[in-house]
C-alpha cells in the first residue's frame, strides 16, 4: 500500500500533539468533541502552532445541532474564521446548509472568499443533504478543496461503495476524505475498498485527574454525567500503528 495521509480529528492541544507523536500528517482542530466539534479556541490554536507546524485545519463551527445557521450566527463564524487564519490555521472546515438540507451555497461562497486561497473543507454537513451529487457539484462549483465525508452511512464500513463513487465523480476537482468509524482494523479495507488517498480518524484513551476526586456527587456537564475524574486524550499508540499499516 503506496502512504495514505492521515489526518487525525483533534479537540485540543495536547490532542495535536499526541497526534503529531504518532504519526499524523495533518490535523482538524475543534474543540467539544462530544458535540461533534464545534469552533476552537485562538488560545489553544496559538499554543499548537508554538509546539508544530503541522497542518492545522480550523473547524468553524458555533453551535450543535445542525448547520442553518442564524445571521448572528454566521456573523459569528467569519469573525472566527478570519481570526483562525490570522493566528495560523492553514485553512477551515465547515458546513452550511439551507432549511431543506442543501447547500447554502451563498454562505459558503463568503466563508471561501475570506479564506484568500487558503484550503477550505467542507465537513460531514454533506452526509444529511438530499443528493450528494447535487451537494458535490455545488462544492466543485464554488472551489472547495476537501469534502470529510461517510457517505451518507453512520460509518464509513457501510458506505465504502457510495465513498468509491464520490471519489470517481469528483475526480481532479475536489478532495474525497472518508472519515467515521475508520479503524486500525479496517483502515486497509477502506483504502483498497475506495481508492482514498487520504483518511480521517479519531482515537482516544482516558487520562486521571484526580483533582475532584473529594466530592463524587458534584457533575460540571450534562444530564449524561461522565465521570469527572477523567479526560480523553489522542491515543498516539493507535495513530503510530496506523500510520505504520497505511505506509509510514
Amino acid at each position: 500500500m503506496s502512504r495514505i495521509l492521515l489526518e487525525a480529528c483533534c479537540g485540543s492541544a495536547d490532542d495535536v500533539l499526541e497526534a503529531v507523536k504518532g504519526g499524523a500528517d495533518r490535523v482538524e482542530l475543534n474543540s467539544n468533541l462530544f458535540q461533534g466539534g464545534l469552533t476552537p479556541s485562538i488560545g489553544t490554536l496559538e499554543t499548537v502552532r508554538a509546539h508544530t507546524d503541522i497542518p492545522v485545519i480550523a473547524m468553524l463551527r458555533p453551535r450543535g445541532g445542525g448547520f442553518c445557521y442564524t445571521d448572528i450566527e454566521f456573523e459569528c463564524m467569519l469573525k472566527d474564521e478570519k481570526e483562525l487564519l490570522k493566528n495560523g490555521a492553514n485553512g477551515v472546515v465547515f458546513g452550511c446548509l439551507l432549511p431543506d438540507g442543501t447547500v447554502d451555497k451563498e454562505r459558503c461562497k463568503r466563508v471561501i472568499d475570506l479564506a484568500e486561497g487558503k484550503p477550505v473543507v467542507f465537513h460531514r454537513a454533506i452526509d444529511v443533504t438530499p443528493d450528494w451529487r447535487q451537494a458535490l457539484d455545488t462544492l466543485m462549483e464554488l472551489k472547495v478543496t476537501r469534502v470529510l465525508t461517510s457517505g451518507q452511512e453512520p460509518d464509513v464500513f457501510f458506505a465504502l461503495d457510495t465513498i468509491a463513487e464520490m471519489i470517481r465523480y469528483a475526480g481532479s476537482n475536489i478532495e474525497i476524505l472518508p472519515g467515521a468509524g475508520i479503524t486500525l482494523r479496517n483502515v486497509d479495507k477502506v483504502v483498497a475498498a475506495t481508492g482514498c488517498t487520504q483518511v480521517h480518524l479519531a482515537r482516544h484513551i482516558a487520562r486521571r485527574d484526580t483533582s475532584v476526586q473529594h466530592n463524587h456527587d458534584i457533575y460540571f456537564g450534562g444530564a449524561l454525567y461522565p465521570p469527572e475524574t477523567e479526560y480523553n486524550v489522542t491515543d498516539s499508540d493507535y495513530f503510530a500503528a496506523v500510520r505504520k499499516k497505511i505506509g509510514g
